[in-house]
């Protein structure tokens, strides 16, 4: 398999743009160094690169791909609205519907504001609850790895450079499934804390019995904010996220990823009294909320209809759960038949896989985590993590299998050597947010 193209590619992506791709998670560093396949299109769960290579990707598009690529009712529904003009100086009755369908499927939320990306409305959330509250504090969850590319959670990551110490210092963690330590950083900063921002599960990490309500009850005896971050686990643990599946509302929830099946659309919601503080119906001081040219542009919410249409008449989530659980039988399966199973597992909510890659002592390995990617990527399989979609197919997952059983006996010859050199070609991928661009610098 050649990547010959893709690598004058990415090269040349190098020169164009910081980091040589527009997401941090997409970068060249992301990958074994001498196979970083630049895309160039995808139909279902196949991506091809410039090279013709051909791949089953997983990931897809970092989980905002639930239905697959060129999923046909979206795209058709995205064309039948480009003729009629795609940005006004008005609302348009698509942004009613839209509305409406958001909050027929968020059961939990009175109003919805659209926007474009993650990013912007987990902010505009902390926004409205410092104006709620009076306070400037915000607790989010340290076990939890995203939620904003804005000062107030990238000054608590490594990469923080750029970012003031005194907004660093407006940000304070407590940690998942663990109450204790949100009672806490709660009673030290007493009367501080606008809100709490966590995911209410992740891919790993169930909520205990009990925990998402202490969260509430706690947020409520203090006045504090309940955000949920709903990005991933809206339309992959449901269409009406975290929140429907445990049970327990948040005052606010921020979604974005799957609710467009690829296409850039993002949301605030949440209860009204809140939302309306950047609203009309208010005699508070009012909070620029969100205000986006391209918010409520009609290919995004065109999409997003699209999407809500599918999972109101159909299941896509039950198809990932199905399809997920076969992949990580499968690759389990295959890592005990390889003697492996201590390094290397298929781990997770089935609609939401992540993969372990540790050494022969047991410890997670970026070293072997790229072995493992660059065996796979040589079979055709194209990912990050093992986050399906429900366009995988039984043959998807065959072709993951054959890629998989490869791929481990490679695995399985560097874990006898006791090291992975003679069969890593390249240097060893990065954490993608770290504070200094070694040990992958160009």
């Amino acid at each position: 398999m050649s990547f010959h193209r893709s690598a004058q590619l990415q090269a040349r992506l190098h020169e164009l743009v910081p980091g040589g791709a527009h997401t941090y998670a997409r970068g060249a560093d992301q990958y074994p160094e001498f196979m970083t396949p630049v895309l160039v299109k995808g139909a279902g769960a196949r991506v091809t690169d410039a090279d013709g290579n051909e791949f089953v990707e997983y990931g897809m598009g970092l989980r905002a791909v639930t239905l697959g690529h060129g999923y046909a009712p979206v795209v058709d529904a995205v064309r039948a609205v480009l003729a009629d003009g795609l940005n006004f100086t008005r609302p348009t009755t698509l942004e009613l519907a839209a509305a409406e369908d958001f909050l027929a499927a968020v059961p939990g939320a009175d109003m919805v504001k659209f926007a474009k990306n993650g990013s912007d409305v987990t902010t505009a959330a902390v926004r409205l609850a410092r104006a709620a509250t009076g306070r400037d504090l915000v607790a989010l969850c340290a076990d939890q790895p995203f939620f904003s590319t804005d000062d107030w959670f990238i000054g608590t990551v490594p990469m923080s450079a750029g970012i003031p110490a005194a907004v660093r210092a407006l940000s304070v963690a407590f940690r998942y499934n663990d109450l204790d330590s949100l009672r806490s950083v709660v009673d030290i900063h007493s009367g501080r804390i606008a809100c709490v921002v966590l995911e209410a599960a992740t891919a790993l990490a169930e909520p205990e019995p009990g925990f998402l309500e202490g969260v509430r009850e706690i947020c409520d005896r203090h006045g504090i904010v309940l955000v949920f971050d709903e990005m991933i686990t809206g339309f992959r643990w449901s269409a009406g996220g975290a929140q429907q599946v445990y049970g327990v509302r948040p005052d606010l929830s921020c979604w974005g990823k799957a609710m467009g099946n690829g296409f850039p659309i993002a949301a605030l919601a949440g209860r009204r009294e809140l939302m309306e503080l950047g609203g009309l119906a208010t005699d508070a001081d009012r909070v620029f909320l969100l205000s986006t040219t391209h918010g409520a542009e009609s290919v995004s919410l065109a999409a997003f209809r699209a999407v809500a249409a599918v999972y109101r008449e159909s299941d896509p989530v039950a198809v990932m759960e199905r399809q997920g659980t076969s992949l990580a039988g499968t690759v389990n399966q295959l890592a005990r038949e390889y003697g492996v199973q201590d390094a290397v597992a298929a781990l997770g909510r089935p609609s939401c896989l992540v993969f372990t890659t540790r050494d022969a002592q047991g410890r997670p390995s970026q070293a072997y985590r790229t072995l493992f990617l660059q065996e796979l990527l040589s079979r055709g399989v194209l990912g990050q993590s093992f986050v399906i979609s429900a366009a995988h197919t039984d043959a998807d997952l065959a072709h993951t299998a054959e890629a998989v059983q490869g791929a481990l006996g490679v695995y399985r010859k560097a874990l006898e050597a006791g090291s992975v050199e003679g069969l890593l070609q390249g240097r060893p991928v990065a954490p993608a947010l770290r504070s200094r661009a070694e040990p992958r610098r160009l």
